[in-house]
């Protein structure tokens, strides 16, 4: 799948200039004066470059912090902050014209399994894919305009959608950030976020480098980064464990405590603190715990190491409540980059 990572063209906003009087005897109109439309010449302003984004560091968690480079046994990793400004640039695109935004939503197939698309497969987890590789279970069918009777694609959970009209009363139409097209999508799977919501707060998982960083928009173009610290993401391990998604998604739900089965059984086998669900059941959440009734842990020397979750996202415990309690549920962006 094209990585749930296309946005909506940037707007701008137009400067106007008087055009020059073909009488010369006529007064000149100051720049500032309202003209009537038919004596005015657009000239669009410049578009955003990802070089213009401006990042500063100014922590707010400061545990834990890692440096631009470091070292990881041979290998120096970095963080990526090209590809981080080009997401932010995207992020800034998306935010340049309002719009009733929305979220897919089918967690655990919550609002009903999705039907088959017209070309399927089963994956190496032997569960059912549509042609770019998406899972149908806990994804949302996208139908093409000019066919809604046999979905096209499956939308993950936790992606967002640009509401543009409605068809009957059944179906949004809308744009889904990825793939790149417009699609119906059936009014079950979509819950509608507030009209005046504003993206302020996103946050960046490496899924390549194994970190976790967090910004705080404070004016357009403009980032502060409140932490940088290890991370471990999801591995590709069937039958149970999965990579984390690509993508751009919504967080959606919070939990204190997360609690987790062992695999292939319903029986408890622990729980992970302040959990942060941000697609399918991948969350943001603290070290693992593997006892339902036993005490938070800070910290694992695992984290910023190798891929080893079950699609989520580990951090220190400490930085998961961090992430917890500062950024806002249906309102915060998480960018899944490699």
């Amino acid at each position: 799948m094209k990585n749930l990572m296309t946005f909506l063209p940037l707007a701008f906003t137009l400067f106007f200039a008087c055009q020059p009087s073909t009488d010369s005897s006529a007064e000149v109109t100051p720049m500032d004066t309202i003209v009537a439309a038919d004596t005015v010449v657009a000239e669009p302003q410049a578009e955003l470059t990802a070089e213009q984004i401006v990042i500063d560091r100014e922590l707010s968690f400061d545990k834990y912090t890692l440096e631009d480079s470091y070292e990881y046994k041979e290998e120096t990793r970095t963080i990526q902050w090209d590809k981080i400004r080009e997401q932010l640039l995207r992020i800034e695109q998306l935010q340049a014209e309002p719009h009733q935004w929305g979220v897919l939503q089918n967690y655990k197939n919550a609002n009903g399994e999705a039907p088959l698309t017209k070309s399927w497969s089963r994956d190496s987890y032997k569960l059912v894919s549509d042609s770019l590789g998406v899972e149908r279970y806990q994804s949302v069918p996208l139908y093409a305009p000019t066919d809604t009777l046999k979905p096209e694609l499956y939308g993950r959970d936790g992606t967002l959608i640009a509401m543009t009209d409605t068809l009957g009363s059944k179906f949004w139409q809308g744009r889904v950030e990825s793939p790149e097209a417009e699609w119906y999508v059936p009014r079950r799977y979509v819950q509608l976020l507030e009209p005046d919501v504003t993206f302020s707060h996103v946050v960046v998982i490496d899924r390549g480098q194994q970190h976790i960083i967090v910004l705080e928009r404070q004016s357009p173009a403009h980032y502060l980064v409140r932490s940088i610290n290890p991370a471990t993401t999801g591995r590709h391990k069937p039958p149970h464990a999965k990579e984390t998604p690509l993508g751009i998604f919504l967080l959606q739900q919070k939990k204190p405590k997360m609690f987790y089965t062992s695999d292939g059984s319903s029986r408890i086998a622990g729980f992970a603190p302040w959990a942060s669900r941000f697609t399918c059941g991948a969350y943001i959440h603290g070290v693992p715990v593997n006892n339902p009734k036993g005490k938070i842990v800070e910290y694992s020397p695992s984290l910023g190491t190798i891929p080893r979750s079950h699609m989520c996202v580990r951090n220190a415990s400490s930085h998961a409540k961090f992430v917890y309690d500062n950024c806002p549920t249906l309102a915060t962006l998480i960018v899944v980059i490699e």
